[in-house]
């Protein structure tokens, strides 16, 4: 039996972390409002969640012994489902929603650089854990192409939802600038 870290204690923090630094930052700008704090909400249990599901587990003891190999795939298309595709799409949809309402001045090509780096990030901590932790992941490029898609998805959700006229001011409630509902 392996001794692994908890994942609780590890994510729970970090999911407060988020949600004070968020709520500090409309606080701070004069934003804060209720459906804007609840996008701060939705990143924190968002964070958690992509951190519990794809850095864990990690182990405090390395299994196997030795160097593991396999730990990263370069190759495009090798050795990957299409229910691998599907989840991680579905997985950073949310990424292309709530970095637009984040950052909603940001053109499409900086909030999907954005997914890109948290992407990377998310598969460096994978292939870096797998080698020093013995974590059970593996880092892959087709993740980051899928994340992408993902986001990418997200993105142009919100942007048809925010072109209905019925869904446009609620939208707007949402998204971390001042915006006409403000006034």
């Amino acid at each position: 039996m392996f001794r692994e870290v908890p994942v609780l204690p590890v994510v729970v923090p970090l999911a407060v972390l988020v949600l004070v630094l968020a709520t500090w930052h409309l606080r701070r700008t004069g934003m804060l409002t209720a459906p804007r704090a609840t996008v701060g909400l939705a990143w924190a249990v968002y964070a958690a969640g992509v951190v519990a599901n794809t850095i864990f587990p990690i182990y405090l003891d390395k299994p196997g012994g030795g160097p593991r190999t396999g730990l990263l795939n370069l190759t495009l298309g090798s050795g990957y489902e299409p229910a691998d595709a599907l989840m991680n799409i579905c997985v950073f949809v949310p990424v292309g929603v709530l970095v637009a309402l984040v950052a909603p001045r940001w053109p499409a090509w900086a909030v999907l650089a954005a997914a890109t780096a948290l992407s990377l990030v998310v598969e460096t901590t994978q292939l870096v854990t797998a080698r020093k932790l013995g974590g059970g992941h593996v880092a892959d490029v087709n993740d980051l192409l899928f994340n992408l898609v993902g986001a990418a998805l997200g993105l142009l959700l919100l942007s048809a939802a925010s072109r209905i006229p019925a869904v446009t001011g609620l939208v707007d409630r949402f998204r971390w600038a001042w915006t006409g509902a403000d006034r």
